[in-house]
């Protein structure tokens, strides 16, 4: 366990710029900055909060210290903010001063972990923070920030609030159990039950999606070799990130990068060609292609219409790709790649007959007609791949989080047991035991149960300064 009692300081700002910024918090850091820093009038310690202050920190640098006065900082603290010249040796040489002085190198995270401890936020909004730094789509962006703002935290502190009166009534029966009273309205709490647990789930199952904006959208690139996969992918990345050869098996790998499309992450994964394979190293990648097939949330086919010479291959190569996908949790595109082609414009037309003639559970899937090498679709392509990520329509609070996940599961599970069990007259000792456990589960998502194991491994994630 951290010490909560230490003056802890840490860099705010990375390599480069003009300025660099060094934090400090705890109680006293005010009084120690008098010992290292020089105002031009008066001193740190005497300064009030929410003001700027000129200075020097003698024979280093010139500095401006921002103060900060408890309980109105980032970390509820008294803190100061030292900006000085951007030079690695004077931001070395400061925070030598401020060790010397009485101060220690924050963990990481720690600053972040006292905001939480002195209640400026609870723990999905600390949790945030991380991912607002860390983020690089606008999707991520937007969900991180009303993470922190406290969307998420509001709607779960209404659930929470719900079942904490009813707890209160359910174990005020407890205390009157002899006199055989029900303070409880049974209607009332059956109508609690089916919205909160309709509300847990919602949450829950709306990580499918916040998992996709918080690492990217999963979309593997499958077909036979020398369909155009690797040129596809560099024609994506704008960048000549896959080797592209004539020779048949070239990728024996995956290869796997990321871009943003329209303000969501996508992860593409290009794998081996799918065939019959040669030899075992092939064997083993063309293995690995049909593994990311089955974990992308996304799947697009290409198939070569100059290699399909009539309709009946071309529709017996989309059927093969079909069967590695399952229609019903995927989205596959069917991409008729090299439709530059003259010769192929008769494939690129008929073509479109593979739809009307697949079986029911082959409905959905879309074809379109490309070429991975003049850039021919490719437009409508990256509208496909937003539209299919399902990120743009998504609407609500979203989870992002596998841990708050797995607690709004439980919960749910909890409030189904109550249910169940008041449904079948379960004696009230055990319906109320249950809505606590539902409530300890909410309570590991912000905190109002955790312990110092959950707080290390979490914070243990953040940078050092934040």
């Amino acid at each position: 366990m951290l010490h909560a009692d230490d003056i802890i300081f840490a860099p705010a700002t990375g390599n480069g710029g003009a300025i660099s910024i060094v934090r400090i918090s705890g109680a006293g850091c005010l009084e120690l900055l008098d010992g290292v820093v020089e105002l031009r009038r008066g001193i740190v310690s005497e300064a009030p909060g929410f003001s700027l202050r000129y200075g020097s920190v003698p024979g280093l640098d010139e500095v401006l210290v921002s103060i900060f006065r408890a309980p109105h900082s980032y970390t509820g603290e008294d803190m100061a903010e030292i900006s000085c010249h951007a030079s690695q040796y004077i931001v070395t040489e400061l925070m030598g001063k401020l060790s010397a002085a009485g101060a220690r190198l924050a963990e990481p995270g720690e600053f972040t972990q006292r905001a939480f401890l002195k209640g400026k936020m609870d723990l999905a909004q600390a949790e945030a923070v991380a991912d607002l730094i860390s983020s690089t789509s606008s999707a991520q962006h937007r969900v991180a920030l009303n993470q922190l703002k406290g969307g998420y935290s509001a709607e779960l502190q209404q659930i929470r609030a719900e079942l904490l009166e009813l707890t209160a009534l359910m174990e005020l029966e407890l205390d009157f159990s002899e006199e055989d009273v029900e303070f409880a309205d049974r209607g009332r709490l059956s109508a609690l039950l089916n919205s909160a647990i309709a509300r847990c789930t919602a949450l829950s199952d709306s990580f499918r999606v916040g998992n996709a904006i918080r690492n990217g959208v999963p979309v593997a690139i499958i077909g036979a070799p020398n369909s155009g996969k690797s040129t596809l992918l560099n024609a994506l990345l704008n960048d000549d990130r896959a080797i592209v050869s004539d020779i048949p098996g070239t990728t024996r790998d995956t290869v796997e990068e990321t871009c943003v499309i329209d303000g969501i992450l996508f992860r593409f994964i290009d794998t081996a060609g799918i065939r019959n394979a040669t030899d075992e190293i092939e064997r083993l990648g063309i293995e690995r292609t049909h593994r990311k097939a089955a974990e992308a949330e996304v799947v697009l086919g290409l198939i070569d219409l100059s290699a399909a010479g009539s309709e009946e291959q071309f529709q017996e190569a989309a059927g093969n790709i079909a069967e590695m996908v399952d229609l019903e949790r995927q989205k596959l595109l069917i991409l008729a790649n090299k439709a530059d082609l003259g010769p192929c414009n008769k494939n690129v037309i008929d073509s479109n007959i593979f739809v009307s003639r697949a079986d029911n559970k082959h409905n959905t899937i879309e074809i379109l007609h490309i070429s991975a090498k003049t850039g021919l679709g490719l437009e409508e392509l990256r509208s496909h791949l937003v539209s299919a990520s399902g990120i743009a329509s998504a609407n609500g609070t979203l989870v992002t989080n596998a841990r708050h996940a797995e607690a709004l599961r439980a919960t749910a599970s909890a409030l189904a047991a109550v249910r169940s069990g008041l449904a079948s007259g379960t004696p009230t000792d055990l319906l109320a035991e249950d809505l606590r456990s539902a409530l300890g589960h909410l309570g590991t998502i912000t905190g109002q149960i955790t312990t110092n194991e959950v707080l290390g491994e979490i914070f243990s994630t953040f940078c050092i300064g934040k």
